[in-house]
């Protein structure tokens, strides 16, 4: 028995900055940002939030997969940026689904956030406790952004993604994930709600912060290391993925992980120069966008990776069924 993604959905807010209003807030220019991490244009809420993101992701999702929400056993919505601590974005979201049956809560892996979501749901149809599953990622990112800090705030946008699952009979392709808290300073984001003086709103330690050239390193190292290791443990070629769908981070991320695995980087679809680093919602969009415009295809075996605060990364092998 295994899960199979049977729909996506995605939804990204209708306001769009560029690089060009970056550079009226601090000291850079869209030539500079794009030669450095490849964005070119990012999403940001205005009257959204991150339920009202997922619900609406959600429900494409469900449409799609011609799912009513009734079906559903089981919501996950990963997320780092909810609008809301209680009740979870994930019990949000079936209120607005009116998805009754199902069983509700939120993760908080960040970037790896869609593939920790993709295997605990994967494991949950495969044991035969659940037959359907809806996974979604997230972020309200540019609330927890310092947009006078150059180093990230070029970085992030907000948006959502979800996939449906059901369970089949079928391989299990197993993952591979790892954490190393140990190195969680690279990058970090306190507490809005831990109790500290009147002024903390405005202390940087409140929004994201974040050692660039330790992500990078950690990145382009850890991530070609789980791809291998995913496919050794499923006995699967590199030859035989067709795609390898990344956390969108950096274009330059994807790119050295690319010639690390030796794999061309047309293989490596990216759309983070639209929407900039999404964290947990950013493979599920990018997902969502292949099915849609049909470069996923019957039979297609394709690899999921994620990387981030944590730290934390992983990868899953999946079969494309639509």
């Amino acid at each position: 028995m295994t899960g199979i993604i049977c729909g996506t959905g995605s939804y990204a807010p209708s306001y769009i900055m560029d690089n060009n209003e970056i550079a009226t807030m601090v000291e850079t220019s869209d030539e500079w940002i794009r030669e450095r991490t490849g964005v070119a244009t990012r999403h940001i809420i205005k009257g959204e939030t991150t339920v009202s993101m997922a619900c609406e992701a959600a429900k494409r999702a469900l449409a799609d997969g011609k799912v009513r929400a009734e079906e559903v056993d089981v919501i996950i919505v990963s997320t780092i940026s909810s609008n809301v601590i209680l009740p979870c974005t994930a019990c949000e979201v079936q209120k607005e689904l009116g998805a009754v049956n199902a069983t509700c809560f939120d993760m908080s892996a960040a970037c790896s956030g869609f593939v920790l979501a993709y295997n605990t749901a994967l494991s949950y149809l495969s044991g035969g406790m659940y037959k359907t599953a809806l996974i979604i990622g997230s972020e309200s990112l540019s609330n927890l952004t310092n947009w006078k800090d150059r180093g990230t705030c070029i970085l992030f946008g907000d948006g959502a993604g979800a996939a449906v699952m059901r369970a089949k009979e079928g391989r299990m392709y197993l993952p591979a994930t790892h954490s190393d808290g140990i190195k969680g300073n690279a990058l970090t984001c306190l507490s809005r709600h831990t109790p500290v003086d009147a002024g903390h709103m405005t202390d940087p330690e409140y929004y994201m912060q974040m050692d660039g050239q330790a992500v990078f390193k950690f990145a382009v190292k850890r991530v070609p290391e789980v791809v291998n290791e995913v496919l050794e443990k499923n006995q699967v070629d590199k030859e035989e993925i067709v795609w390898y769908i990344m956390h969108q981070a950096n274009s330059r991320i994807v790119e050295a992980v690319a010639k690390r695995l030796e794999v061309p980087i047309g293989k490596f679809p990216m759309n983070l120069q639209e929407y900039g680093n999404t964290s947990s919602a950013s493979i599920a969009i990018l997902l969502d966008e292949m099915k849609r415009d049909g470069r996923l295809m019957s039979g297609q075996k394709i690899i999921i990776a994620g990387f981030g605060a944590g730290l934390t990364w992983g990868a899953a092998v999946l079969e494309w069924e639509p």
